[in-house]
Order: structure tokens, then C-alpha cells, then sequence
């Protein structure tokens, strides 16, 4: 005869299937099974915006709402990401409760981070248990701690993370893992999430989801069958030898250390709204105002060692002419622009490592000169101006990669906010060659800097390349990071009320693309990455 515990749930599932086909949501049809809970949804402007602040375009994905200065005009890093630790049992609806804030902040640079990626590699026996619902993956000892303490407290941090992808089917971690940068907010969720001395640390704000057992256990039924290739039976024998113990001996008894306890999970309205209201007021206490640092340091003092400019021959007097002169034309413009930058690339080559080598002629002679030592050459273009020096480096560095940032001034604050990024793997062994067209009071160029230490590119393998760069600008970049190299071929005295160079160029976006403001992105086709690179 059937097991009747067994039937209930096989009862309990098809309810449950049902439902969800009827009304595309597996979250409100599981909550039918509960009695009916009035809870109106109350208008909120975290809940108002129909639209995420994203712009899709080709295959580039871009945040229109940028993310802020995360370090302070020293160049360090000041202000962390502000982490949320989501606990509960398994199938008590985390995972949607996560996605319900993460929709109601309605900011850009979330990230998501699930406890699941962080199972431990399974032996072959252990994998032989796994396969008979023989092995306990509720117990704190099936998680990689360690791995997920030092990941989480990197990307808290603001430095760019490696995360592995587990593979529920083969109880086995991917070969390629994803790369995850750039969180202002990060929400972590998992069945052990307080169960960690060390993790607790990192946790700003704690929340326990708690929901019924039956629920979660109809829940639990549907998932693993539906998604990761169970049997009813394996699940159920799962659920009562292993799930249900480590839910009364190691998750309940850590909701004591919650700040926060959610009743019936995604549904609760008015829970995540109130954990949004304080999310917003925390995310805003942290706020920098970098630029107004910068416009007002640095007054008066000599230019750094670590600056070269370029030497002002006659050609290269000749060219600023051009280029300077408001009646040039937009062609003549583009032309001679390329000229400077063709001389400005080649002057910064040679500040690149280099050792001596042997080679033979054709005439059979020896030839002493020198080779480039380093592994790679990266160059990145701060967007989108910088991007009119890409073609001078590639006519001279036969292969080298390309990356991407893009920054933007935010027009209600002034600050500048990094809107999208595109680095190339394993950027952290090259030298890095950043190029933009002109560096006024250095703001920019210092988050462009930030982000590629942040993802553990050395600084004195760093070249900031511009055409045309202020005294500020200078000063700032090489207060900030005094072993990246500056390189430009002439630094104006001051900047205007507007923080634009003076004497100046003009807006070298507009005059060379010839439009009347800022493009958000250029015609060549890049991965979106705004959060991953």
C-alpha cells in the first residue's frame, strides 16, 4: 500500500502545479495553501518606477543610474557595500524575498549572492550518497566557509569576485565561474547565512524568513523535481532524515540573531517595505562628495615626478593650435587630433618595461636592443572621448586588448557615477594603458584608477593617458595614486566655474563625434557587464 505521507504531498504538489499554471506565480499560488491574509499593498514611492534603471541597447546592457564614488579623494575606499543577510529554511521563499527588495530599492549595482554556490566539492563517495539522498547538504558542514567569508568580505570591500556555479545535478562546482563587481548593495541568502561567526560580522542588517513547514516542505517537493531531477520519494526521504532536523537544531534557533523576522516570505508587503525605507536611509548617510574635494585641494603645489609631458616641439605646438582653434573645421579636427594622439601613445610606450635581447640580422650579425618585459598589454578607454585613442595604440601595440568603463557626471550632484564597465579576464597581470581625451579636476580618471585596482591591476603598472589635462586633474590623480604614471601632452593652468580646462580644448566628445552632448555608448559591439566583468 502507498505510503499516505506520500500521497499528501503528491496531493499537495499537483495543487500546487496547478496553480501555478493558472497564475504564472509559483510564490502566490504555494501562499493559496495558507489561510487568506489581508495585506493591501500600499502605494510607496520605492515601489512607484515602472522602468529598472537600465538602457538595453544592441548587446551592451548600461545603468542609466550610475554608481557613486565608493572611496574618498585620498583614493581609498571609504564607504562599503551595505550587506543584507537573508535567513530561513529551505524553500521558505528567500529567494523571492530577495528579488521583492531588490525591485523595490529600485537602485542600480544590487547583488544577488546565494549561500547555494558555495556547497563543497563532493568526493566520489560522497557523490555515491548524494546519489542515493544519502548525504546531508543542511549541515554547516557542506558549505566551503571559508571560501564564502573571504568572497563575501572581498565584494563588501568593493573589489571585484570570482563566484563558483554549482551544479545541482552532478553535486559539482563549473569550470567557469562568475565574475561579479561593483556592489553599492549586496543581499546574501542562504539556510546557514548566521550560522558563521565571521559572516554575522559582515552582515549590516539580518532578516529571517519564516514560513510554514508544510509550505516549505510542498515547495521543496516541486523544486527539486521540477528543476533538479528528483524523485518524489528521494526528496521526501531527504526532507525528514536530513532537512527537518537541521531546521530545528541549526536555522530556527538563529532567528534570535535577525534584526528583522519576515512572515510568509515574498508576500509580506509591508516587511520589505519597511526594510527598503531603511535600506534607502542607510545607502544615502553614506554618500561622498569626492569632485568638491578635489576642486578645493591641491592649490599651489609643483607638479608630481610621476607626471611626463609630452616635449612641446614645434609639431606639437603646431597641432595644439589646430586643435584648440574653435574655427577648426570637424575633419581637420578628427585629423590632426589623431596626429597628437598617434605621438602622445608612442611617447607613453615608452615608460613600459623593457630588457635587453640578442637578435641576428639578415646579414648574420648580432643586434643588441630591448623587448618588452611584462605578460600582456590592456588598454582601457574611459568613455566615451577616450575611446578616439583606441585606434593610435592598436596602430602600435599589434594585439592588445581592449576594455571599456564608462563614467558620467551626475548633473543633481556633480559627482561622476560608473554607468558600465568591460575589462578583459585576467587584467590583473597586465599593464594597463588608460586613456581618456582630456582630465580636468580628475574625478573620473580617479574612479577609472579605482576600479582597476579593485580588480587587482598593480598601480605602478597603471598609465593614465590623456590629450590634454589640468594642473588639478594632475594633482588629484597623483595625490590619490602616487605610483600610477601620468602622461599628457599639456597641462593647462586652471579650470572654470564648470570645471572645464582653461585655456582648454573645448568638449573634445563633441567637436570629434560632432553631436551637442555626451553618447552614452560607441557603435562597436561589447558583452554587457555592467555588475560582471
Amino acid at each position: 500500500m502507498e505510503d499516505p505521507f506520500v500521497w499528501l504531498c503528491w496531493q499537495k504538489l499537483a495543487i500546487t502545479l496547478t496553480n501555478s499554471n493558472d497564475s504564472g506565480s509559483g510564490e502566490d499560488s504555494l501562499d493559496r495553501l495558507l489561510p487568506p491574509v489581508s495585506t493591501p499593498r500600499r502605494k510607496s514611492t520605492t515601489l512607484s518606477k515602472a522602468e529598472p534603471p537600465l538602457l538595453r541597447t544592441g548587446t551592451r546592457t548600461i545603468y542609466t543610474a550610475g554608481r557613486p564614488p565608493w572611496y574618498n579623494e585620498h583614493g581609498t575606499q571609504s564607504k562599503e557595500a551595505f550587506v543584507i543577510g537573508l535567513c530561513g529554511g529551505s524553500a521558505s521563499g528567500k529567494t523571492t524575498v530577495a528579488n521583492k527588495i531588490i525591485e523595490a530599492l529600485d537602485v542600480p549595482w544590487v547583488v544577488l549572492l546565494s549561500m547555494d554556490s558555495f556547497y563543497k566539492v563532493l568526493s566520489a563517495e560522497e557523490q555515491a550518497l548524494a546519489a542515493s539522498n544519502d548525504y546531508n547538504f543542511d549541515h554547516p558542514g557542506a558549505f566551503d566557509f571559508e571560501l564564502l567569508v573571504t568572497t563575501l568580505r572581498k565584494l563588501k570591500q568593493g573589489k571585484s569576485v570570482k563566484i563558483p556555479v554549482y551544479d545541482f545535478t552532478t553535486h559539482g562546482r563549473q569550470k567557469d565561474w562568475k565574475n561579479v563587481y561593483g556592489a553599492s548593495v549586496i543581499i546574501f541568502e542562504g539556510i546557514m547565512a548566521f550560522a558563521d561567526k565571521e559572516l554575522l560580522r559582515l552582515l549590516d542588517m539580518k532578516i529571517f524568513v519564516d514560513t510554514d513547514s508544510d509550505i516549505r516542505l510542498v515547495r521543496r517537493l516541486r523544486r527539486d523535481i521540477t528543476e533538479r531531477g528528483r524523485d518524489i520519494e528521494g526528496v521526501i526521504k531527504q526532507y525528514n532524515k536530513f532537512v527537518k532536523p537541521a531546521f530545528d537544531q541549526y536555522i530556527e534557533p538563529t532567528m534570535r540573531l535577525a534584526d528583522i523576522v519576515v512572515p510568509r516570505g515574498g508576500g509580506n508587503m509591508v516587511a520589505i517595505d519597511l526594510i527598503v525605507q531603511h535600506v534607502h536611509s542607510q545607502l544615502e548617510e553614506r554618500e561622498l562628495s569626492v569632485r568638491a574635494l578635489l576642486a578645493s585641494a591641491h592649490q599651489s603645489q609643483p607638479l608630481p615626478q610621476t607626471l611626463s609631458v609630452l616635449e612641446s616641439t614645434p609639431q606639437v605646438r603646431g597641432l595644439h593650435a589646430i586643435i584648440r582653434n574653435k574655427e577648426t573645421s570637424r575633419d581637420e579636427f578628427i585629423f590632426y587630433s589623431k596626429r597628437l594622439m598617434r605621438l602622445l601613445i608612442e611617447h607613453a610606450l615608452t615608460f613600459l618595461p623593457s630588457q635587453p635581447c640578442v637578435v641576428q640580422t639578415p646579414q648574420g650579425e648580432e643586434y643588441e636592443g630591448r623587448r618588452f618585459h611584462g605578460k600582456g598589454i590592456t588598454g582601457v578607454s574611459i568613455l566615451r572621448a577616450g575611446e578616439t585613442m583606441e585606434p593610435a595604440l592598436r596602430a602600435v601595440c599589434k594585439d592588445v586588448r581592449i576594455g571599456k568603463i564608462l563614467i558620467q557626471t551626475n548633473m543633481d550632484s556633480g559627482e561622476p557615477e560608473l554607468h558600465y564597465l568591460r575589462l578583459p579576464k585576467d587584467i590583473s597581470d597586465d599593464h594597463v594603458i588608460l586613456m581618456d581625451s582630456t582630465v580636468s579636476t580628475g574625478a573620473a580618471a580617479m574612479m577609472a584608477v579605482r576600479v582597476l585596482l579593485d580588480h587587482d591591476v598593480q598601480e605602478d603598472k597603471i598609465l593614465m593617458v590623456s590629450l590634454l589635462m589640468a594642473e588639478l586633474g594632475v594633482h588629484s590623480v597623483a595625490y590619490a595614486f602616487p605610483q600610477v604614471k601620468i602622461i599628457t601632452t599639456a597641462v593647462d593652468k586652471s579650470i572654470d566655474d564648470l570645471l572645464r580646462v582653461i585655456p582648454g580644448i573645448g568638449d573634445f566628445g563633441d567637436r570629434y563625434f560632432g553631436t551637442d552632448g555626451p553618447a552614452l555608448w560607441s557603435d562597436e559591439d561589447d558583452q554587457p557587464t555592467p555588475t560582471s566583468s
